[in-house]
């Protein structure tokens, strides 16, 4: 049976870099809620409302409509398990609403003690700091945390050779927002799961990569 992790964190926590080596670790698919999100809203035609609006909620650093991303993540949950594969989540469920819809549908699936939940900590200051330099590749948004001294002096991403570019929502007035959102709609997702019995470990998001991703294997 394959695994899967879900990471929850704010923005900066560094969330995606260890969904990266998770993938790689474990052979799994990493799941970018916001990579799918982005890839959706740039093909939205004007008609379709819905989508507008999320759109607009998007760049502005606020959370998509929760129903919206609910139907999205569930579908493409089975699809990558009708395909036999595991999936490390870097930014799902982000409201009650998208784990109420996604962790039963988790459990029936790939069965609840195959799923490993953990909660990178980090206060909103490092937030903000981390995001002002980060960076990301063109060709598949792998993350570039410049703030780090491993990748300060890097031109091209170390992954795949693309160009390094600076995401539109990384802005120091848009990553304050969006860590006030995380406080209000998504760590309450944490009681959530422990709620129903889905244990969330906390790691320390202040340390280097290297310690988070030791952390969080130690537990596994």
């Amino acid at each position: 049976m394959k695994k899967v992790f879900i990471l929850i964190g704010a923005t900066g926590s560094g969330k995606g870099t260890q969904a990266e080596l998770i993938a790689k670790k474990y052979k799994l698919v990493h799941f970018e809620t916001s990579k799918i999100l982005e890839k959706r809203l740039a093909r939205a035609k004007k008609s379709d409302k819905e989508i507008m609006i999320a759109k607009k909620q998007y760049y502005a650093g606020r959370l998509v409509i929760p129903a919206l991303v609910a139907r999205i993540v569930f579908d493409e949950i089975k699809e990558f398990h009708k395909k036999g594969k595991g999936i490390v989540f870097s930014g799902s469920p982000r409201t009650l609403l998208e784990a109420r819809v996604e962790m039963p549908l988790l459990e029936k699936l790939y069965d609840r003690k195959n799923i490993h939940i953990f909660y990178i900590k980090l206060t909103e200051k490092e937030s903000v700091r981390r995001n002002s330099v980060r960076k990301i590749c063109v060709k598949n948004r792998h993350p570039i945390p410049f703030v780090l001294k491993e990748f300060k002096n890097v031109k091209k991403c170390p992954w795949d050779g693309s160009k390094i570019v600076t995401r539109a929502l990384d802005k120091p007035s848009i990553i304050a927002r969006r860590y006030k959102v995380f406080l209000k709609d998504t760590r309450p997702v944490l009681n959530y799961f422990k709620k129903h019995r889905f244990p969330a470990f906390p790691i320390n998001g202040l340390q280097p990569i290297e310690k988070v991703h030791a952390d969080i294997v130690k537990k596994i």
